[in-house]
């Protein structure tokens, strides 16, 4: 089969891998109908992302139809039509049990690796690294789903393929962020990144009862459908954040913050994020927490910062005198997609939101390096690429 693969730092290639099949009585194999690059793929672009394999196959947002089933495998049958989280996970461990699904103790084979890094281990992930597992992604024309008695959600006839694929990932995250933000009627939210995720997280705020919500970016393109959504936006590049929001919510702060950007933030201002910049390409640091420290910063006494964007490794000079200080409260997680999926799902149904609206580029595999390319520069007006085996 066709499928996307990682050999380097900005070398992907489209080319032929050897087919799925089944390995577990609770597999499914799926043909992939609709699958799209990740905000969070072009950290394994940049090459920020480590244990990473020349030949891995991309990808983590996939949906298609049921070819195979294991023996075991109750829940589904040949021809369904489902979308696969990008989280896998058993459902039967302590975690899968309380609805933690990004934490599944047994999905990840490579749980040591992870644990040196981060202590425990979370769930395994499709297509991002062996420190999670090393799992085939989905971008490609067939996939293998571990545990798919647990993960893929069947999808309605009535609804289209880009309607429901981000249920796979980045509505969930959207949604998880804005949930985190324990929003009440009054409250001004503020999202800082206005990629496929802080998109989601805007309309996702609004549909939970904010306000108002202050989109902050720099991108005009992204700028302009955070104003569709009805957020007041701020250009981090014309100005100074933390004054304009001071501004705005009369020097309280917002309600809650939102960091929907994660360890590689665009160039912005400041003598910290320079020397960010310095740090990582000096193997003196892993992450670029700019955009973290920026949002304690702006977020009201007692608020709550709420944090989606991906960061892998240690983060330096994290202000956590004025968290303190102040009373903030931090949440963050890898999404636990199968807690969210039927909710979102019912929200899609109903017509509160049409996940559609954030896709700007559609084409084959073939076309997946280059737009991999045009994603990561922001060019032509990219905001999110849908790819079409």
């Amino acid at each position: 089969m066709k499928a996307l693969t990682w050999h380097g730092k900005g070398d992907i290639r489209c080319e032929s891998v050897p087919d799925p099949s089944i390995k577990e009585g609770r597999d499914a194999i799926i043909k992939v109908t609709a699958c799209a690059i990740c905000g969070s793929d072009l950290h394994i672009f940049d090459g920020v992302i480590p244990q990473m394999k020349s030949g891995d196959v991309l990808g983590h947002e996939t949906m298609g139809e049921v070819v195979e089933v294991g023996k075991e495998n109750k829940k589904l049958k040949v021809g369904d039509r489902v979308v696969v989280p990008f989280t896998i996970s058993c459902g039967e461990c302590f975690f899968c049990k309380r609805g933690y699904f990004s934490g599944c103790e047994r999905s990840n084979p490579d749980k040591q690796t992870a644990e040196k890094l981060w202590g425990h281990s979370p769930a395994g992930l499709f297509g991002y690294s062996h420190i999670l597992g090393g799992f085939p992604g989905g971008q490609a024309e067939y996939l293998r789903v571990p545990f798919a008695d647990v993960g893929p959600i069947k999808v309605p006839d009535g609804l289209t393929d880009e309607q429901v694929l981000f249920l796979s990932d980045i509505f969930p995250t959207g949604y998880m962020a804005a949930e985190f933000c324990d929003i009440k009627e009054g409250d001004t939210i503020a999202i800082w990144g206005c990629g496929p995720v802080g998109q989601f997280a805007i309309r996702s705020a609004f549909l939970l009862g904010a306000e108002r919500v202050l989109a902050i970016d720099t991108i005009p393109e992204r700028l302009a459908l955070a104003r569709e959504a009805g957020a007041e936006t701020l250009d981090f590049r014309k100005d100074d954040i933390y004054e304009r929001i001071q501004e705005l919510t009369q020097g309280r702060g917002a309600d809650a913050c939102i960091d929907a950007v994660g360890t590689e933030p665009d160039t912005m201002s400041g003598a910290d994020a320079a020397l960010d910049r310095a740090k990582v390409a000096t193997y003196l640091a892993t992450d670029r927490p700019h955009v973290l420290r920026q949002a304690i910063h702006c977020c009201r006494n007692f608020g709550t910062v709420s944090i989606v964007g991906v960061y892998g490794g240690f983060l330096d000079k994290i202000p956590m005198g004025s968290a303190i200080n102040r009373g903030l409260t931090f949440r963050m997680a890898q999404t636990p997609v199968q807690h969210y999926l039927p909710r979102l799902l019912e929200r899609i149904e109903k017509g509160d939101i049409d996940p559609s609206f954030v896709i700007t580029h559609r084409a084959g595999l073939e076309q997946g390096p280059d737009l991999y390319k045009t994603f990561r520069d922001k060019k032509d007006g990219c905001i999110k690429v849908v790819l079409k085996p």
